[in-house]
């Protein structure tokens, strides 16, 4: 059901993804100088997730039969957006793999686009414990219980 609900809503996805990059390809199309268009969309596609210490040492305590640690940027939740933690252990094609073989993070590059930059964290309270995401450039606001998040626009 999860893959069906991704699907429904990656198209919309690529959609808002296609709409905040057109200034930057119209700008590449309209510029005599290709080299330094493809320069400036070479650095703009440059994609990183940040891992914590935390996060790093929990993934090595519960991946140990090869599997990693998924994230998915989903519609939905009181912001518009939300993310989904998983323990997956099948790469798709177009998956980025982030940390090392046992404590990696993979996610798929539609949803990277909406929290590029951001730290992965894992957090232990009193009434819980589970993997966040902190910092995320990406993100406007969010609600109380940082599952959910609302998009920077630019």
């Amino acid at each position: 059901m999860a893959s069906l609900l991704r699907n429904l809503v990656r198209p919309t996805q690529r959609s808002l993804c296609l709409h905040h990059r057109l200034p930057m390809l119209t700008e590449a199309l309209n510029s005599k100088n290709y080299s330094k268009a493809a320069s400036s969309a070479t650095a703009a596609s440059d994609q990183q997730l940040v891992l914590s210490d935390s996060c790093l040492k929990r993934l090595k305590e519960i991946c140990g039969d090869g599997s990693f640690l998924r994230i998915t940027v989903e519609g939905g939740g009181c912001s518009g957006f939300q993310y989904k933690f998983d323990l997956d252990n099948k790469i798709n094609e177009d998956d980025l793999q982030f940390g090392k073989d046992d404590a990696k993070v993979v996610i798929d590059n539609v949803s990277l686009e909406y929290c590029n930059g951001a730290t992965v964290d894992y957090h232990t309270e009193l009434i819980r414990s589970g993997f966040r995401m902190l910092a995320n450039p990406k993100a406007e606001q969010g609600c109380s219980c940082g599952s959910s998040f609302a998009i920077k626009l630019d």
